[in-house]
């Protein structure tokens, strides 16, 4: 288990970096640059993320959900975030923990859970599961379950965006565990080479499985002042504030269009649960967890709204019980679904 020695530089560590970073929405109700739609919006896609995610884990300790779980629980601020900006013609790629971003998205809730319950109903057909969550339509292009994996991938569209000037963007996800993985910077050197639209975006939630980061990770626990190396700008943000992290990808997205090739966010955040829902969480202490707790987006930033007279208590409660009303409408959907034909097995399947 942890020491407190062991926990107490990350929380500092973020503590600082949160300085760094555009300053919480914890100011004055002028401050906020978004309209009351657009306010309630992001708050009604945390909370559908959340809930979403709760679902998840309580079926899945039912078995209704099988194989590898990970949930996207305290990490919604930074989703949220970072996809409420983007437009039609751009790309997302990601890593295995894709709940919170396909539902940012706009991917359907009733096949997305389907899909995790392994149904002919879900997004790919009931094959992919939790970490393969996929919709072309919405150049939503996967979870990928190999750590890394999304580099490539997300450099390749990027490069394509460029070369038939499409004008839109590439952004890809990734955790602080996979920049341990040499395919991390051979994507920042291309990147930067061939100077792609493409937009690196960090979520530092400080664990790579049980590993704390500062327990794998020589000198600083920042990121983002290590990329200038590749002559890549560079930011970090406080993860777990969806306006700042909006505002600082709407900067970051400007730029991109403008062809001033890849930039990088890094959104310092946390995750309340194990890596999957299997873990233990041994690795560390719980007075660590409870201080990010009164951080929770979820409910930090409903109060914002309340305080600052952006949204009243009833809007915010409708809003919640519609949620409330869709994730078990979406459970419903999973569990009446029927499951894949044997005879399927082999179907949209490229040897």
């Amino acid at each position: 288990m942890a020491s407190q020695s062991q926990t107490k530089p990350r929380q500092k560590a973020d503590k600082s970096a949160a300085k760094a970073a555009k300053k919480s929405r914890n100011g004055t109700a002028a401050s906020v640059p978004y309209s009351q739609d657009q306010l309630l919006e992001m708050f009604r896609q945390m909370y559908l993320i959340r809930q979403f995610e709760v679902a998840c884990g309580e079926h899945y300790a039912k078995g209704d959900i099988r194989g590898f779980l990970h949930l996207y629980i305290g990490q919604e601020a930074t989703g949220v975030g970072a996809v409420s900006p983007l437009q039609d013609q751009d790309y997302i790629v990601t890593h295995y923990r894709d709940h919170g971003h396909a539902l940012a998205r706009g991917l359907d809730v009733n096949r997305s859970m389907a899909e995790l319950f392994g149904r002919k109903t879900g997004l790919s057909k009931g094959k992919g599961g939790s970490m393969h969550l996929f919709d072309a339509a919405k150049r939503f292009m996967g979870g990928h379950a190999i750590v890394g994996g999304q580099f490539p991938l997300a450099l390749g569209l990027a490069f394509s965006q460029k070369y038939q000037e499409t004008d839109g963007v590439t952004v890809c996800f990734f955790g602080d565990g996979s920049t341990n993985q040499g395919i991390y910077h051979e994507t920042l050197n291309l990147a930067a080479v061939w100077k792609v639209p493409m937009l690196f975006v960090l979520e530092n939630n400080g664990y790579g499985m049980g590993s704390a980061v500062e327990r794998v990770r020589a000198g600083s626990p920042d990121f983002y002042t290590d990329v200038d190396k590749y002559g890549i700008d560079a930011v970090v943000v406080d993860g777990m504030d969806v306006v700042a992290v909006r505002e600082a990808t709407e900067a970051a997205i400007s730029r991109l269009r403008a062809g001033e090739g890849p930039l990088f966010i890094e959104a310092k955040t946390f995750r309340y649960v194990g890596h999957s829902y299997a873990d233990g969480q041994k690795y560390r202490e719980q007075d660590e967890v409870d201080e990010w707790r009164r951080r929770d987006p979820v409910e930090a930033y409903p109060r914002m709204l309340l305080e600052h007279g952006l949204a009243t208590q009833a809007e915010i409660d409708d809003l919640k019980a519609s949620v409330d009303e869709q994730i078990a409408g979406a459970v419903k959907f999973a569990e009446e679904s029927p499951q894949p034909d044997p005879e399927e097995l082999f179907d949209d399947v490229l040897a």
